[in-house]
């Protein structure tokens, strides 16, 4: 082992595996495969629509919700969009449950949820706006929707891996009968 060692091609070799095994970890983070991030954010109380006053309501209110499909890795929880008495809105996701992964962003768009695979890649195709990096994989969890965001044409919600351009779940948000 010396002697190959001495060798300068192999040890030209050895810097190149140790710089490729080094930029792997950090593009692939195998480690996130088996640890979760929990978080726990306060949600908002809010009344249906059907249970507020045409009058302008005192406190939030809920204006769409959808429940998350499973799409790049098993995806679960509920998102609803909240409209505060200020006229601001914010996402909540609710007992979301998925993988961790690199990059994971929360997207608005305005694409449709499809389920299965075909449903994987859509949500970079058309209009989106970021909402930021995903908090945790696990927990309750609130984004700040910014104003002028067109809530009639962004109509899903997308937990994005942004590294790999991929859905880990996404929700449809339909206005609550």
């Amino acid at each position: 082992m010396t002697r190959l060692l001495r060798r300068p091609l192999f040890r030209a070799g050895l810097l190149i595996a140790a710089v490729l095994g080094a930029f792997g970890l950090y593009w692939f983070q195998p480690w996130k495969l088996v640890t979760d991030q929990t978080v726990d954010e306060a949600l908002a109380t809010v009344a249906a629509p059907a249970d507020v006053p045409q009058a302008t309501p005192s406190g939030p209110v809920l204006v769409r919700q959808g429940e998350f499909v499973t799409h790049e890795h098993r995806t679960n929880g509920i998102a609803r969009v909240i409209r505060h008495a200020d006229g601001s809105h914010r996402l909540e996701l609710v007992g979301l449950d998925t993988s961790n992964g690199p990059d994971l962003r929360v997207w608005l768009s305005d694409q449709p949820v499809r389920t299965g695979p075909a449903g994987w890649r859509v949500f970079d195709d058309g209009d989106w706006v970021e909402l930021g990096r995903l908090k945790g994989n696990k927990g309750d969890q609130t984004y700040v929707i910014p104003a002028g965001t067109d809530l009639n044409r962004l109509g899903s919600v997308s937990i994005w891996c942004k590294r790999f351009s991929v859905s880990f779940g996404a929700a449809e948000l339909a206005t609550p009968s």
